[in-house]
């Protein structure tokens, strides 16, 4: 017993998580992977998704394919970066760039965690509408207050937390599942929509869109502060051992959040192409389409997941805040006043009475202009060696990273252009 004891006494974190048993000892490095996720298949999502859908069938199955993939390579990257400099990506930034650049990083960085709070706050809002009649305002209200609730498990540790996040991407899973499978929807059509192809600004825009809500700035930044606090490693060869858990962790989450997006698409595509009932560019629209192509409970499916959906990924965003502030100026910030500060244009814009769906698409398209600024420092950073150890990246990975950074910046210069010219 005295000898147990001192062997326990004297493992290493990780040696002890997987002393707990095989399958106990492999799951304990899941998780920051899946608090990213529900990132990925926020409110913003349903919008930009279903409205690509609706206006354009299957012809933008190949962005949603190809903005996943990116996903994965990016936050395999972002969570790599934390694991192997036990840094978030803003606090090395604010090591590492110059102060004026540091400055204007942290500015692009919070006007992107209110544009992901517009989109959460405001999908959350609806759905209490679509289930309970509640107006947009008081329920953008409880959405924004109830999001406390989930952030206060953060004070029993990261695992309650990531198991709640991940129980709830789990709801949205399952709705989209089951109302796919009862949409008719057309797989060779789906297969043919894997060609790259746009037709006109109107697509390029909407293509913009469901890029900014797939590769989300805000979690390129907090996923690294995730897998930095989570299990310390005590040398390379653990180092290596939890980078192999953090990719499993990234292609099981990840691979959820695709396929969700997926079915969001491929569901609008099935009911609403065509002038479809419900007039499927609003998310009261999908609501009532479903119920009148599917049926009730697919209706009702839809607004339980844009509820949970609205729930969780506020609840990320607001920690992926905190994680802005402390990092890019090295300061904390109480709960109470982050929460108001991102909150306040979700309000103003239920307040006024803007068109929410609008409203969600555009603060998808902020967000796709926020990528280059947290994806460059990414690819920058993780091809040192001085930083990154034996994690540094393989030139071919580097070169993935840098290919998907150049086609952003090049999306977003189109989408400019096209705007401005009419």
């Amino acid at each position: 017993m005295v000898t147990n004891e001192l062997t326990t006494s004297r493992a290493t974190p990780l040696q002890a998580a997987r002393a707990r048993g095989r399958v106990r000892g492999r799951l304990i490095l899941l998780g920051p992977a899946f608090v990213a996720a529900v990132a990925y298949v926020d409110p913003g999502n349903f919008a930009t998704n279903s409205a690509a859908g609706a206006r354009y069938g299957y012809l933008l199955v190949w962005v949603v394919v190809v903005a996943n993939l990116m996903a994965m390579l990016v936050q395999t990257l972002t969570a790599k970066l934390g694991l192997a400099t036990g840094r978030s990506l803003p606090e090395l930034c604010r090591e590492r760039l110059p102060r004026p650049v540091n400055r204007v990083m942290w500015v692009q960085a919070e006007l992107v965690a209110m544009a992901t709070d517009l989109a959460e706050v405001i999908g959350g809002a609806v759905a209490l509408y679509l289930l309970f009649g509640i107006p947009l305002l008081p329920g953008g209200i409880i959405i924004g207050t109830a999001a406390f609730a989930v952030l206060a498990l953060r004070s029993r540790g990261y695992r309650a937390f990531e198991v709640v996040i991940a129980v709830l991407l789990g709801v949205i899973v399952l709705a989209f599942a089951a109302n796919l499978l009862a949409s008719g929807s057309d797989p060779a059509s789906a297969m043919a929509g894997l060609v790259p192809r746009l037709q006109g600004t109107d697509s390029v825009l909407l293509a913009a869109g469901i890029l900014g809500a797939t590769v989300m700035p805000h979690v390129i930044y907090v996923h690294s502060a995730l897998t930095r606090d989570r299990i310390p490693a005590a040398d390379d060869t653990e180092r290596r051992t939890l980078f192999r858990g953090q990719r499993t962790d990234v292609l099981l989450a990840l691979s959820a959040a695709g396929a969700v997006n997926l079915a969001m698409l491929l569901i609008a595509a099935a009911s609403f192409r065509g002038g479809g009932p419900g007039g499927a560019d609003s998310l009261e629209g999908v609501h009532a389409g479903l119920g009148q192509t599917i049926g009730t409970a697919a209706a009702f499916g839809f607004a339980v997941a844009l509820l949970v959906s609205g729930l969780a990924s506020t609840s990320v965003g607001t920690y992926a805040g905190e994680v802005i502030m402390q990092g890019f100026l090295r300061r904390r910030v109480p709960l109470l006043l982050r929460r108001l500060v991102t909150l306040l244009p979700a309000l103003v814009v239920l307040g006024i009475g803007l068109d929410p769906t609008r409203a969600l698409v555009l603060s998808q398209v902020i967000l796709s202009f926020g990528i280059p600024f947290a994806l460059i420092p990414v690819v920058a950073f993780t091809r040192r060696r001085d930083l990154m150890g034996n994690l540094v990246n393989h030139p071919l990975t580097t070169a993935a990273a840098s290919l998907v950074a150049v086609l952003v910046v090049a999306l977003n210069a189109f989408l400019l252009w096209q705007v401005v010219a009419g």
